[in-house]
C-alpha cells in the first residue's frame, strides 16, 4: 500500500480589478449572463462565459425547472452551445460567477460535479487545457489552469474500451 497526494496550483486574485483586461472582459460577460438566469426555485443565479480560440465569447446561465433534474447549469449551457455553434473550435477559458436574490455570494462559485465532467469531456476531446475563472458576487477570484485541476481523476472515453 502507498499513499499519494493530488494537488494543484491556482492563482487567487483579491478582486475583479486585479484580473487582466482579457479576463475582465470574459468575467463581465459571465456577470451579464447571470442576470438572465431562470432560477425561481433556488434564487441562485449563475452566469458562465466561454472564450473560444477564434475570439468568440459564448454565454450561458442556469435554467431551472420545477422537475429539478430537467434544469441545466450555466456552465453546461455555455459549453454545449459553444460546441453546437462552433464545432471543433477550441475552448480556451470559462468564467463562472454566481449571485443570490437572498444573500451576497462572497465565495467563488465552482462548477458542480456534472459540469466538471462535461467540461472535462471537451478538454479531453480538444487535448488542451481549459482555464477556469471562478467568482462570487464579491471577494476573491480564483483562476485554475485546467478543469483537470479540480477533477483530477476524471472519467473519460479511455474507460469505455
Amino acid at each position: 500500500m502507498r499513499k499519494q497526494t493530488i494537488s494543484f496550483e491556482m492563482t487567487v486574485f483579491d478582486n475583479f480589478d486585479d484580473l487582466s483586461v482579457e479576463d475582465q472582459k470574459l468575467m463581465k460577460a459571465a456577470v451579464a449572463s447571470r442576470q438572465n438566469a431562470y432560477a425561481p426555485y433556488s434564487n441562485f443565479l449563475v452566469g458562465a462565459a466561454v472564450l473560444l480560440e477564434n475570439g468568440e465569447i459564448v454565454i450561458g446561465n442556469n435554467q431551472e425547472n420545477a422537475s429539478y433534474p430537467s434544469g441545466l447549469c450555466a456552465e453546461r449551457v455555455a459549453v454545449f452551445y459553444a460546441g453546437a455553434k462552433y464545432p471543433g473550435v477550441t475552448i480556451k477559458a470559462i468564467a463562472i460567477t454566481a449571485t443570490s436574490e437572498k444573500y451576497v455570494v462572497k465565495e467563488a462559485a465552482a462548477p458542480c460535479g456534472n459540469c466538471r465532467q462535461a467540461i472535462s469531456e471537451y478538454e479531453q476531446k480538444q487535448e488542451t487545457p481549459i482555464k477556469l475563472m471562478l467568482m462570487g458576487e464579491t471577494g476573491e477570484v480564483l483562476k485554475c489552469n485546467s478543469i483537470g485541476d479540480i477533477l483530477p481523476l476524471a472519467f473519460g472515453k479511455s474507460f469505455l474500451g
